[in-house]
């Protein structure tokens, strides 16, 4: 994708659009699970619904697909995500995956709307009655930019006075917290890792609020945040927030201030909507019980430690799930071509955590 973007020929998100374009997987029913694809406020959504009901009710979780908000859909993706998905659904939890609208055609808050949609409707009495959802077991989870949105919605949720139904957790799997800062020691150190370079996630966080040049090049060098936001970054000092073992021998050095014009023309990248880890502490205190999940081979490792940190200084029952041998993207290699026992690992540690306390 990336060669054919140099080349002129298309967008690189265009290119890997493309590509998954190719590889819808129609809804396939078993014995245990009914999967099917339907709508949710004009959302496509699809459900994995156990057959069978155990004691009464069944638990919720409502995911957000990862992929930089540019790529993926529920049924466009490769089958690697099937298998985490019926795990889900065999501990009898309806798992409800939906196709928010992608970047490059759709900017921000596009996909945070989309997502706040589907939830919402979700939420209400009568759907989850349809349904046989136990309004006091709900989760909101997601991976990477999906980890974003749930994070989002889940703050978002405490400030709309027409839900009532209150979420019981969030999950978020090795999530993308914060543009502020795109120099965190993770980002130092995983900066040529596969997956997720520093590079490209600098791109995808551009591309989710424009095409425009200039943005990706301030972010590239970290100069995009202007001088009237400095009161923003406390939230993401990592000097204050990260473990010793993940500060090394990393010194935090002051802001580079940037451009005020290019926050006014995008400012997407300072809305608590894209960056959730921008929010207070007195809102975070309002916030359900977490799992987060971070890799240490992750560029993003160090924004879901952070928020991790915030949220327990805040009072929030945290689970941080730290894998010390993982990278981002590492829970959905457990299917063929690629299977790798740290994605069975981590699959099996988050299905067990939902279990546990969902």
């Amino acid at each position: 994708a990336e060669v054919v973007d140099q080349l002129g020929l298309m967008h690189h998100v265009e290119a890997l659009m493309l590509v998954t374009t190719f590889q819808y997987i129609a809804p396939t029913s078993d014995e245990n699970v009914t999967v099917m694809d339907t709508e949710f406020n004009n959302v496509g959504v699809r459900l994995y619904l156990p057959r069978k009901l155990f004691d009464g009710l069944r638990r919720a979780v409502v995911y957000f697909h990862g992929g930089g908000w540019c790529i993926g859909q529920a049924g466009k993706l490769a089958d690697a995500s099937k298998p985490f998905s019926l795990k889900i659904a065999g501990i009898n939890t309806l798992l409800a995956s939906n196709s928010y609208r992608l970047a490059p055609k759709y900017r921000f808050p596009v996909q945070f709307e989309d997502a706040y949609l589907v939830m919402k409707f979700f939420l209400q009495s009568s759907v989850l009655s349809q349904y046989g959802v136990d309004p006091d077991r709900i989760c909101v989870a997601g991976d990477s930019a999906g980890g974003n949105l749930a994070a989002a919605v889940a703050q978002q949720l405490l400030e709309d006075s027409e839900v009532e139904t209150k979420l019981k957790a969030q999950a978020l799997l090795y999530p993308a917290l914060q543009s502020l800062d795109l120099n965190l020691p993770s980002y130092q150190e995983n900066e040529n890792k596969p997956v997720l370079s520093k590079l490209y996630m600098v791109r995808l966080w551009s591309e989710y609020f424009t095409s425009d040049s200039s943005l990706r090049e301030a972010m590239a060098s970290n100069r995009h945040v202007p001088v009237e936001s400095s009161h923003l970054f406390p939230f993401v000092n990592w000097s204050n927030l990260l473990p010793e073992e993940l500060k090394k021998d990393h010194v935090y050095t002051s802001p580079t201030y940037g451009s005020s014009e290019l926050a006014q023309k995008y400012p997407g990248f300072l809305d608590p909507r894209a960056a959730p880890l921008l929010v207070s502490d007195a809102q975070l205190r309002r916030l359900p019980l977490t799992y987060i999940l971070t890799c240490q081979y992750d560029v993003l490792r160090d924004d879901g430690v952070m928020y991790a940190r915030r949220l327990q200084a805040a009072g929030v029952p945290v689970t941080h799930d730290h894998a010390k041998d993982a990278f981002h993207g590492a829970m959905f290699f457990v299917s063929g071509p690629i299977e790798l026992a740290v994605g069975h690992r981590l699959v099996n540690r988050y299905i067990k955590w939902l279990n546990e306390n969902l």
